[in-house]
């Protein structure tokens, strides 16, 4: 049990991608549903059936996953000359495990798809902003609190920084130029994408 344990510790980014991708299956429910124009949490709106079955898997799981790995970053983080973490990596890495649980309330708080305007739609919406924004905000405290270390803490901050900046980009700018859906799952990629890289670092920290 221990070990199985370790072992998804480990490989909890990319169980959490692969699961988040697997979901793109549910588009067959929904006659006319493009990935690449319509909104991913579509697939999991009310009333469709099952739908949380996809809100599940598709946000809940990955997200509280991924917040695993927040908390793994924390707990990695190097010190600095003082023997003691920079303030501002330790806040980074605690709004990673925000942005991490507000990727999972959108699972818990989906669109209603009888009203894409009303409170409960504008709930998920709430969630999805603060997913982003705490991202942003903790890649760049991370960015931060981690220059000047080793290369592989050096990696990780010029990756977290080019994230923060980068997401907010594809979240709020690029809808504008191609359709919301791409720009939508370009996003998570990226996010995705930063988590693989993280946790590979904090692999070698805490489990050399």
């Amino acid at each position: 049990m221990k070990s199985l344990v370790s072992l998804l510790s480990r490989h909890a980014a990319l169980a959490a991608m692969l699961l988040f991708a697997g979901t793109a299956v549910f588009a067959g429910r929904i006659d006319g549903y493009s990935h690449a124009q319509h909104p991913l949490a579509l697939l999991g709106a009310s009333p469709l059936p099952h739908a949380w079955i996809f809100n599940l898997l598709a946000f809940v799981v990955p997200g509280l996953l991924l917040a695993w790995g927040a908390l793994r970053l924390r707990e990695a983080l190097p010190a600095g000359a003082d023997g003691t973490t920079p303030w501002s990596g330790r806040v980074g890495a605690q709004l990673m495990l925000v942005s991490a649980l507000a990727f999972a309330a959108q699972g818990v708080l989906p669109l209603d798809a009888g009203d894409l305007e009303g409170v409960r739609s504008a709930r998920h919406a709430a969630a999805w902003m603060v997913w982003w924004i705490a991202f942003a905000a903790g890649g760049l405290l991370l960015a931060l609190g981690l220059r000047g270390h080793v290369l592989r803490w050096r990696g990780i901050a010029a990756s977290s920084l080019l994230a923060a900046l980068l997401l907010p980009v594809l979240a709020l700018l690029l809808p504008m130029l191609v359709p919301a859906g791409s720009a939508q799952r370009l996003a998570f990629a990226l996010w995705f994408l930063w988590a693989l890289q993280t946790a590979r670092v904090v692999n070698r920290v805490l489990q050399p």
